[in-house]
């Protein structure tokens, strides 16, 4: 295997806002504590140490054996979680939704990262345990978002057909049995294919709900490496969340605080994007198949779309007799990962962090650490048979990162036998027109503005002979063009990154157990750039 990289802001996939973070740019400084480095999770240790709760620690081990019951586990697993009672353990977290098989190949990098990352804050403090976690975001809602994953440029889809709404965790698996038909076709007779559809069947045709099909797949492809798989949907766990949700839900401190730094950040001269608005109250009410907003009125808590309601007084008793009912959205969910975790950082793709960025002062207000915050490592993983193509046509893979027309204009260019730029015309054009300049100055002022209109009529023009010029190579080129598009499209299918649409499976049928490994072994999460891995 060959490993290359790029910076993230070469790629053109990353928003400003994250490639400034990764740079450490002094206009993003305001909105985290600490940088992601090695150097500094030693003040983060000590601040998560002195400010988590020993109560916390037996209720997150209690609530995880009874999580884990009826599956099998790996003894770095049982390790990390009879460690996760001891003062000296943290953790590093990464979290995702419950998406078909997986859904896109970043799953897995995200959880490589986190395991990664492990390890290396072992190797740099080895007084302290960490434990990688995997957060299910069992509690979302929006089905529609997960219900299929793509295999060689097919959707494969589940649909069940019956009007499933609330959380997703609780989904029974029914209808399932049809895409394990679908997908079983797809994936061929290989040895790694028979081993795909043992894990496909075994996760979703053997267990009852799409929460414990996720944690049986996340298990199978991590367990060896001790990574310990947590449900917040839970009602012990959410019992430590109550004082924190009273806050966001009575006192609106949620939604002042994130409203300020949403404020700072669009006074920057950046002009960075929101990824998220806070509501005034960031919980859902979750009951059976219900996870609805939980809104205000005249004094009044509704749960919108529903005819319950409650006073306040009323809904503070709901909160204290059953807790597993409040269900916090996106703004409130990183602050219960950190209330009931010893957590030192989190792992997530650029939108992610993004969206953390704008949540440090809501935890300074409920005086809950704010974690370190790391993007999590990507990829693009180039076999044997695509690095020879591209080879072949001597294709960087730098330049793959070019939107398509971009990509081609500049090969064609690079591949013609005729020169395609006019630069040096518009500067010799440039030096006729200084001297047209001058003797206006010398004669008359007015006949400077017709000057410069001859001036940008004739650039005008030399654009437009270049744009011709090159469409005709483009023309007699077609058979190099339809190459170049082809496995553009092959390692960046429909105009996006691999690692967002393809599935770990196509990689699976080709590395096999291997795949995992390599991924690790390729891994650096603390390098801050993204890898090339040639197979």
């Amino acid at each position: 295997m060959d490993i290359d990289c790029l910076p993230f802001n070469q790629t053109g996939y990353f928003s400003d806002f994250i490639c400034n973070y990764v740079a450490e740019k002094e206009e993003v400084k305001p909105f985290y504590n600490r940088y992601p480095n090695l150097a500094n999770f030693e003040a983060q240790i000590k601040e998560k140490a002195e400010s988590f709760p020993e109560k916390n620690r037996e209720v997150l081990y209690s609530s995880l054996q009874k999580q884990y019951e009826g599956f099998q586990l790996s003894e770095a697993t049982q390790t990390h979680l009879k460690k996760l009672k001891e003062p000296i353990t943290f953790t590093v977290v990464t979290g995702h939704q419950l998406n078909l098989f997986t859904g896109p190949l970043y799953f897995l990098y995200k959880i490589v990262s986190t395991i990664n990352l492990t390890l290396e804050l072992k190797k740099a403090y080895p007084k302290y345990n960490y434990v990688p976690i995997y957060w299910m975001a069992t509690e979302d809602h929006d089905f529609e978002e997960i219900n299929y994953f793509n295999f060689k440029g097919k959707k494969i889809q589940w649909n069940p057909g019956d009007g499933r709404t609330g959380a997703v965790g609780p989904f029974e698996n029914t209808g399932l049995e049809d895409v394990f038909e679908t997908l079983s076709d797809q994936l061929g007779n290989s040895k790694n294919a028979q081993t795909l559809k043992d894990l496909f069947e075994k996760a979703y045709l053997e267990h009852n709900n799409l929460a414990k099909a996720t944690r049986y797949l996340a298990n199978e492809l991590f367990g060896e490496y001790g990574l310990v798989i947590v449900d917040g949907d839970d009602v012990n766990l959410k019992t430590l969340l109550v004082p924190y949700a009273q806050k966001d839900i009575f006192e609106k401190l949620g939604h002042k605080e994130v409203s300020n730094t949403i404020a700072e950040i669009e006074q920057l001269k950046s002009n960075y994007g929101i990824q998220v608005n806070p509501r005034e109250i960031n919980y859902f009410y979750l009951k059976d198949a219900i996870r609805a907003r939980l809104v205000q009125q005249d004094g009044v808590f509704h749960v919108l779309d529903t005819d319950m309601k409650f006073t306040e007084e009323e809904l503070k008793q709901e909160m204290v007799a059953h807790p597993e009912r409040f269900s916090p959205n996106v703004i409130a969910r990183p602050l219960y990962q950190e209330v009931i975790l010893p957590n030192l950082c989190y792992i997530g793709g650029g939108g992610e962090i993004a969206y953390w960025l704008q949540l440090r002062s809501m935890f300074d207000g409920m005086k809950v650490p704010f974690p370190i915050l790391l993007l999590r490592n990507s990829a693009l993983v180039i076999s044997q048979k695509q690095d020879e193509k591209l080879q072949k046509m001597n294709l960087r893979v730098a330049d793959l990162f070019l939107k398509r027309s971009s990509f081609i204009n500049k090969k064609i260019r690079e591949i013609s036998n005729i020169d395609i730029d006019f630069s040096p015309q518009k500067k010799q054009l440039e030096e006729q027109f200084q001297g047209l300049y001058e003797l206006a100055k010398q004669t008359d002022k007015s006949f400077l503005g017709a000057v410069k209109a001859q001036e940008v009529k004739q650039k005008k023009g030399l654009d437009n002979l270049e744009k011709r010029l090159l469409k005709a190579q483009k023309r007699k080129l077609k058979d190099q063009v339809s190459r170049m598009s082809e496995i553009q499209n092959e390692l960046f299918p429909n105009g996006s990154l691999q690692e967002r649409t393809l599935n770990f499976s196509e990689l699976y049928l080709e590395l096999g157990e291997d795949l995992v490994p390599m991924l690790l072994k390729a891994f650096k999460p603390l390098d801050l750039k993204f890898s090339i891995l040639k197979v």
